[in-house]
Order: C-alpha cells, then sequence, then structure tokens
C-alpha cells in the first residue's frame, strides 16, 4: 500500500484502494415537469477500475449538459458517492418533487452525519449546491442557457456549500 503524506503531490487516483470498501455511484437527475422541479435517483456499484465520473455518466445518460459531483455518505456498509445531472433525459421516467428542505446533519460537532438521509434531503442538498455553482463555477454557469426552466427552479434554492452549518448552530 502506498502512504503519501497530507499535501502530497502524487497524481489523483494513484493511492492504493482499501480492499473490501464497497462503492455506489448515485445519480440525482433533474428536470422540470409542469413547472416544478423533479428529480430521480439511479444508483448502482461502482465496478473494479470503474472511475465515478464515467459510472455518474452512464447512469445519467446521454443527452445531459452538466454532471457534478455533490457528496459522498456512508450507508449500508459502504460509501455512496452522489452525482447531480441535468436535464434529465427521460421525460417519461417516474420522478418525485424536489423539496427545499432544511439541511440535515449530525447531532453534535463530533457526529457530522446524520441518523437518516433520505433522497429528497440529497436531492435538495444538491440543488442548494448547484445554487452556489451557478454564481462561483464558469463552467457550471455555462450549462445555464441548455436547461433553463430548470435552472430558473434551482434558482428558489438558497446557495450553499457542502457542510454549512445554518446560523443558529455557529
Amino acid at each position: 500500500m502506498t502512504v503519501m503524506e497530507p499535501g502530497g503531490d502524487a497524481p489523483l487516483g494513484s493511492v492504493a484502494m482499501i480492499p473490501g470498501v464497497r462503492a455506489l455511484v448515485e445519480t440525482v437527475l433533474l428536470s422540470a415537469r409542469d413547472g416544478e422541479l423533479c428529480f430521480r435517483t439511479v444508483a448502482r456499484p461502482l465496478g473494479g477500475g470503474q472511475h465515478p465520473d464515467a459510472c455518474a455518466r452512464s447512469l445519467a445518460g446521454p443527452g445531459v449538459g452538466l454532471l457534478h459531483s455533490t457528496s459522498w455518505r456512508f450507508a449500508e456498509g459502504g460509501i455512496v458517492l452522489t452525482y447531480v445531472g441535468l436535464p434529465d433525459p427521460d421525460e417519461a421516467a417516474q420522478v418525485q418533487p424536489v423539496l427545499d428542505l432544511p439541511a440535515v446533519r449530525g447531532a453534535d460537532p463530533l457526529t457530522p452525519s446524520p441518523p437518516v438521509v433520505r433522497q429528497v434531503d440529497v436531492a435538495a442538498h444538491a440543488c442548494r449546491h448547484l445554487a452556489f455553482l451557478r454564481h462561483t463555477d464558469p463552467q457550471v454557469a455555462g450549462t445555464v442557457a441548455g436547461a433553463a426552466e430548470v435552472w430558473d427552479l434551482i434558482d428558489v434554492f438558497t446557495p450553499a456549500v457542502a457542510g454549512l452549518l445554518p446560523m443558529e448552530s455557529r
């Protein structure tokens, strides 16, 4: 196993993998349906040697204009890597509304993971993340014209970065 000091300069992906760690890649696909922001989630285990980006692209399918890694969490004995994609290329797929829910978090500063993370929480987090990136990341901002209705609905969400604690927690 390769051991690196923090801040090392080995190329990305060159650190040895830890045997037995399972990873699931999920892609939250956003769409506008009848004036409402909706989502569906597709997921599968990450294949040996497969890059998570490639897995997320495959899950999203052709026609997605933006794919962005938004979060990770521990679930069911493994790591879940979450991506968000838009617009959802499958207009006939079953979807559910994205709700502007408050961020979920753990009970105290030394337990940051919430006890339960629902898919609607993951979708809301992805939308807050995209609302932030729309104004700070030129690549993300460049995709707005290709999915204007979806982006208009994302604008309802308060822009936030991952791990941002609400004011009452500080």
